[in-house]
């Protein structure tokens, strides 16, 4: 039965620190086959570098995804197509460099993963979330074992849609990008996982990562102003996901929250 360990969004160094000190021994101690993370916002708050990516990859993450900020830092649209661990959003168009998914294995077993953004709320224009997740389907499904499909949306409502649309079709359905995680992680009645949201890997004593002084004076003045990552309270989140590698059905997925300090405890039985 293998595990995967999927980490929210990843916010500048505080989130890289973490999962620097932490993954290693969550590899070890959660038997973890696999670790996918969001890493749109790990390089300064917004968006991700070559040299980032080289980090995170080296701190034991399998896999790294991404989302609006996908272009956020200069010369990344160079730089993606040379990492091979590293997919953008499926649904941008289709003359943006980068992978549209990706295929990892382990012990004999293939994790397909990628991700579509939401078209509610969010700047970007892309294609259909649900068509798109269609197509990619289409093309990996015979080469997998198990399918991780990520929404990275504002919108609730499109995320909870699109777990329904692929339930039984992928092994989970994780949402992402709103930074808050919730508390509706479930097993659909055709065996896929689905969590709204897997939260943030960064500082909580923040307004999404972000020091809260300014944001807040931004929402009370409408004035632009700089808004650095803040340092306090930083924790890990995201979800472990138990599946089936003959079926690639969903067996259990469980929340998780760690801090820089918590000791870790042991997850429930596989």
């Amino acid at each position: 039965m293998p595990r995967i360990l999927f980490i929210g969004d990843i916010v500048g160094r505080p989130g890289r620190s973490i999962v620097r000190d932490r993954v290693a021994e969550l590899r070890s101690r959660w038997s973890l086959d696999f670790v996918v993370a969001n890493a749109e916002n790990a390089a300064g708050g917004s968006g991700l570098t070559a040299a980032n990516a080289a980090e995170l990859i080296e701190c034991g993450i399998d896999a790294l995804t991404l989302g609006d900020h996908v272009w956020d830092q200069r010369g990344f649209n160079e730089d993606i197509a040379n990492l091979a661990a590293v997919c953008r959003p499926a649904n941008l168009s289709t003359q943006c460099p980068g992978r549209t998914h990706l295929i990892v294995e382990s012990g004999g077993c293939r994790l397909g993963l990628f991700t579509v953004l939401g078209r509610q709320f969010m700047k970007l224009h892309v294609e259909c979330p649900f068509r798109k997740s269609d197509e990619v389907l289409g093309e990996i499904r015979d080469s997998v074992d198990a399918v991780i499909t990520e929404i990275h949306a504002e919108a609730t409502s499109e995320k909870v849609a699109l777990g329904w649309y692929l339930d039984g079709r992928v092994t989970a359905v994780i949402g992402t990008h709103t930074h808050i995680p919730t508390a509706d992680a479930q097993v659909l009645p055709r065996a896929t996982g689905y969590l709204t949201d897997a939260g943030m890997t960064g500082p909580y004593r923040s307004v999404l990562g972000r020091d809260i002084a300014p944001v807040v004076s931004r929402f009370l003045d409408g004035m632009p102003r700089k808004m650095p990552v803040a340092q306090e309270d930083v924790r890990l989140c995201g979800c472990l996901v138990d599946f089936d590698d003959g079926s690639g059905s969903c067996l259990g997925i469980t929340p998780v929250c760690l801090g820089s300090d918590e000791p870790i405890s042991n997850p429930e039985a596989r």
